[in-house]
């Protein structure tokens, strides 16, 4: 499995959104790309796809910009990154399908199949919740080193 720029660009931003959640405020994406240090017209065309996908709801006008659809803990990594990558899980090609269909097959079934499941099982058990837990520890634990 790749995952795009655009892909992890989506999923940072998600969980960004998923810090803020509490507030209920709607998060512009010029906000977003200066926190982030994401190009604004990079993120706005990921946030189209988080849109037509059902992640984010907008609102239009001068206070306008994005909020997350549903709460954090029921926003998985999967949705978020099916919901941009477009062949996040594309079937495996055949490799010698042509000479050899049994190896081709055997390794589709027991290989490729299989570790896309693996993937998508540990993605979709993971929250932007979770995600923005993480961060925000490892935030706290940052602002208590000390550097001699």
């Amino acid at each position: 499995m790749r995952v795009s720029a655009k892909g992890r660009y989506a999923l940072a931003a998600a969980v960004h959104m998923a810090q803020m959640y509490d507030s209920r405020e709607v998060i512009t994406v010029v906000s977003i790309s200066e926190r982030l240090g994401i190009s604004k017209i990079y993120l706005e065309q990921v946030f189209s796809l988080l849109k037509r996908c059902g992640i984010v709801t907008s609102t239009k006008g001068a206070q306008g910009g994005y909020q997350l659809a549903h709460p954090p803990w029921q926003v998985k990594a999967l949705d978020v990154l099916s919901a941009v990558e477009t062949a996040l899980f594309e079937p495996a090609e055949g490799t010698v399908a042509e000479k050899a269909p049994e190896i081709d097959m055997v390794m589709r079934q027991s290989v490729f199949q299989p570790v896309d499941q693996a993937v998508r099982d540990a993605l979709g058990k993971i929250t932007l919740y979770d995600l923005a837990a993480q961060a925000e520890r490892l935030r706290k634990e940052d602002a208590l080193m000390f550097y001699i």
